[in-house]
């Protein structure tokens, strides 16, 4: 991926991350994930199982969307020190 590629891919995942409508979903999926865990009963492993990878996927995306914008940092910060020093 080139490093345009990189830094448009960190633009797109910090609008989301900043999109109201976005966090209201996450949030709401989130919540309805741990009332589905706490009203599941404790040897009902299958449904906590799905519950709990349920919510390890909604962390997953937005965690790789804050790697992103990390990502263009580090590329926007090495373009501005490649800059300085020449």
């Amino acid at each position: 991926m080139t490093e345009q590629e990189l830094i448009q891919h960190g633009e797109d995942a910090e609008l989301l991350l900043k999109s109201p409508a976005f966090n209201n979903v996450v949030n709401k999926l989130v919540e309805q994930t741990f009332q589905n865990f706490v009203n599941s009963k404790p040897e009902e492993n299958k449904e906590r199982s799905i519950t709990y990878y349920h919510y390890r996927a909604l962390v997953d995306v937005v965690n790789t969307l804050k790697q992103q914008v990390a990502v263009r940092d580090e590329v926007l910060t090495k373009r501005d020190t490649s800059e300085e020093e020449a």
